[in-house]
């Protein structure tokens, strides 16, 4: 079957996020002095063939643990759907 993952990387809340805070000191001057605490993160869609949604799931958590995401910094989620 094929499956189709929408993984979002995160930096940890506990770290800084240079590009998040350039953007937020940004707002303010193209008119939203009301947006506060911008983080910037990554987005990844992945297409993958897997014999159930448990594999497929497995397989896109190997992903991120082992080449998408740094753990020590970033933190994820995903959601897998079939396609």
């Amino acid at each position: 079957m094929k499956f189709e993952a929408h993984i979002n990387i995160m930096p940890h809340k506990a770290l800084l996020d240079p590009q998040g805070k350039a953007v937020t000191g940004s707002m303010k001057n193209i008119g939203l002095p009301n947006v506060h605490d911008v983080r910037i993160g990554k987005h990844i869609t992945m297409e993958l063939e897997a014999a159930n949604e448990q594999e497929a799931s497995s397989m896109v958590e190997q992903a991120c643990t082992k080449l998408l995401a740094n753990l020590i910094m970033e933190s994820f989620e995903f959601t897998i759907k079939q396609v």
